[in-house]
């Protein structure tokens, strides 16, 4: 709540009892304190959550105790008030009952309001619940004084419940690393603690076990369950070298891994890091409210003041206990924990349900991107195709030897790790040691060039032969694959043709767009004949080929300033001035690279494009939910002020105006973390 938010560490009722009661699980303190406390956790284990969950029950009690008392204290005093006369409960007795009934809940919001005006925070929510509260004991309406304090600090206690909950959630369905992995020491099984483990041990890994380190596969052959990274249990079959991750669940083969990365800097640390510390970057209905609270409640304060004096001078029979009360009302209902609650849970539930689908948002105002989205401009290798290529047909003059030109352009494509230099490798198999490159040089959007004994090799596009002046007699429109063009000694040779597979829910991805009204442009690299023939695949309307970085840059700026809102989907690496550019960089492949998870301000953990409206999607809805709950305070405390100003609206209706409207909206936003996309 607005704990959350103040620069507090420990700012209200609720705060004060659930930190008790959760121990290390609660969100504290400001978004300062609340990373200071996420980094312990980064560091910690998972069985913190396991002994939140056990001990939930006991928790309850501890954290509902103090307000259960101060319950029953008043109904009693309520009671004996108006049904069982007492002739013992009255004056000085009946004030210390219900004083006690009232320090129980309101100690630690007055001290609050103190230490805020110590600290400079004067016009402080917890001021004006005190002034409300007090100013009703000293016009003698204890039980309306008890019930406005107690009611704030049970509603203050849902509110932190459910921001703490948000936050397990989060963390529960990330992280997913054992406490402790079985490492072999001399070839014999150690158990030791995860974060203890050096890079270089070896991991023992049974059938069933998650694997609590990234790492290298040592074994021939396994299969993992990659959910706890991806969101989909699909098995996900790894071969000897391979890396596996941190989270992943071996499912049917004893495996050994070695150890690759610290526990502290594995991905899935990454990862959680990512989410977790979302929240410091703040959409901007979230700033503007919590500039809005700053201006507003030294104006409500004024305001009070004003309702309580200011009829003296225009009314007869000023009475002064009356506009007193009136005043105090008009503080309650005004009190704006509604909105500076409510919109920030609604935004970590959005950034919570996009992680439960693989979807990683480094910031709510990346939410609120999101919504408005008009168009998604999408790299085409690796994003909408599988990126994993092979060699269809190799055509070279005949005058050149065949083997002899692909023993050299694969000793050269050797030395880089790009999809069509993959294809290559696979084709013609291991580079030939023999072949003395004596440099090599890349030339960005149009390949590579070598010196090999004293002679010149080209291999990329056919803009590095018009770039070098090597002409070729081939029909480049012709052909709708991608094209890898070789010349050697400054003769053309020929070219090699390899083709890119379309990846299943590609097609899928852009019919979500087109219901979603967002339009769709394909910029790639490639050949435009490659690039048109994917795009009238998958029903993409606009496509644009041969682009180098520069010319993406300039169609984004294009697509800008005549179509609205862009996001850039890539790598979030060698598209890094298109990511720049664009108002959200969403990376495919965070699995892949750390760079991406850095580069980008989404990241698609599981590479599935039709994730891009998904996470559209979810930042419309989350967007929706803040807007309601805003409706919803204003609307309700504006009725109830107009009430109030009529003498209509007692205590018990600004009880509602506040505390009522803000569980309506935290109910509100928590029904995000339950929805299914």
């Amino acid at each position: 709540m607005k704990n959350k938010l103040r620069n507090n560490t420990e700012q209200s009722f609720c705060c004060a009892h659930s930190e008790k009661a959760y121990g290390n699980a609660g969100i504290k303190g400001t978004t300062k304190n609340h990373s200071a406390h996420d980094g312990h956790e980064h560091s910690g284990h998972s069985h913190d959550d396991g002994h939140d969950h056990g001990n939930m029950e006991g928790d309850m009690f501890k954290i509902f105790l103090l307000p259960f008392l101060s319950f029953m204290l008043l109904i009693a005093a309520i009671v004996m008030d108006n049904w069982i006369s007492q002739s013992w409960f009255a004056g000085s007795v009946r004030l210390g009952w219900y004083l006690v009934a009232y320090l129980i809940v309101g100690y630690v919001v007055i001290k609050d309001a103190i230490m805020s005006i110590i600290r400079g925070d004067i016009f402080s929510e917890f001021l004006l619940m005190s002034i409300a509260t007090i100013g009703a004991f000293s016009i003698g309406e204890y039980p309306e004084g008890v019930a406005v304090m107690l009611f704030y600090g049970v509603g203050e206690i849902f509110q932190t419940l459910a921001v703490s909950r948000a936050q397990r959630n989060i963390k529960s369905l990330l992280d997913q690393r054992p406490d402790e992995v079985t490492i072999l020491v001399d070839g014999k099984p150690k158990v030791i603690k995860a974060a203890d483990a050096y890079i270089g041990d070896v991991v023992q890994l049974k059938p069933g076990e998650k694997l609590g380190l990234d790492g290298e596969l040592l074994t021939d052959s396994a299969s993992f369950n990659t959910a706890a990274l991806t969101g989909e249990s699909k098995p996900d079959t790894k071969t000897k070298g391979q890396t596996v991750l941190a989270g992943m669940i071996n499912l049917n083969v004893a495996a050994q891994v070695k150890v690759t990365t610290a526990y502290t800097e594995s991905k899935l640390s990454r990862i959680l890091e990512l989410v977790q510390h979302a929240t410091s970057q703040k959409a901007p209905t979230e700033l503007f409210i919590r500039k809005f609270a700053k201006i507003y409640t030294p104006i409500v304060v004024f305001l009070a003041a004003g309702i309580c004096f200011l009829p003296y001078f225009f009314t007869d029979n000023y009475d002064f206990n009356t506009w007193l009360y009136k005043a105090l009302v008009f503080l309650v209902i005004s009190c704006p924990c509604a909105l500076v609650i409510s919109i920030p849970l609604g935004y970590f539930g959005g950034i919570g349900a996009a992680s439960r689908n693989g979807i990683l948002f480094k910031g709510s105002n990346f939410l609120d991107v999101m919504a408005s989205i008009q168009n998604v401009v999408m790299d085409k290798t690796g994003t909408m195709t599988e990126g994993v290529f092979k060699v269809q047909e190799t055509v070279f003059k005949p005058e050149f030897d065949k083997h002899e030109i692909l023993k050299m352009v694969n000793a050269v494509e050797s030395q880089s790790s790009h999809p069509v230099a993959t294809a290559i490798h696979q084709y013609v198999c291991e580079p030939d040691s023999s072949i003395k490159i004596e440099s090599t040089e890349e030339i960005a959007g149009h390949g590579l060039k070598a010196l090999i004994d004293g002679k010149e090799l080209l291999a990329g596009n056919f803009k590095l032969m018009d770039k070098f002046g090597i002409s070729y007699d081939v029909d480049t429109s012709s052909i709708v694959y991608t094209t890898i063009a070789v010349a050697f000694d400054k003769k053309f040779v020929g070219y090699i043709t390899i083709a890119d597979s379309i990846k299943e829910d590609s097609r899928k991805t852009i019919e979500l767009l087109n219901k979603l009204n967002v339009k769709a442009t394909m910029l790639s690299g490639d050949k435009s004949a490659v690039v048109k023939f994917v795009a009238d695949k998958l029903g993409i309307d606009n496509s644009f080929g041969d682009l180098l970085p520069e010319d993406k840059v300039n169609k984004v700026k294009e697509i800008k300033a005549k179509m609205g809102t862009v996001a850039f989907v890539g790598d979030g690496v060698n598209d890094a001035p298109v990511v720049a550019l664009s108002d959200v960089g969403i990376a495919m492949g965070g699995l892949g690279s750390d760079a991406t998870i850095e580069t980008a301000d989404v990241v698609i953990q599981d590479d599935k494009p039709s994730k891009i409206p998904l996470a559209i999607c979810i930042g419309k809805q989350t967007k929706k939910i803040v807007w309601q709950n805003i409706t919803l305070a204003f609307v309700v405390k504006a009725g109830v002020l107009i009430l109030g100003a009529g003498g209509l609206a007692t205590m018990w209706e600004a009880v509602f105006a506040d505390v009522g409207v803000a569980l309506l909206a935290i109910l509100n936003a928590v029904r995000i973390q339950k929805m299914r996309f």
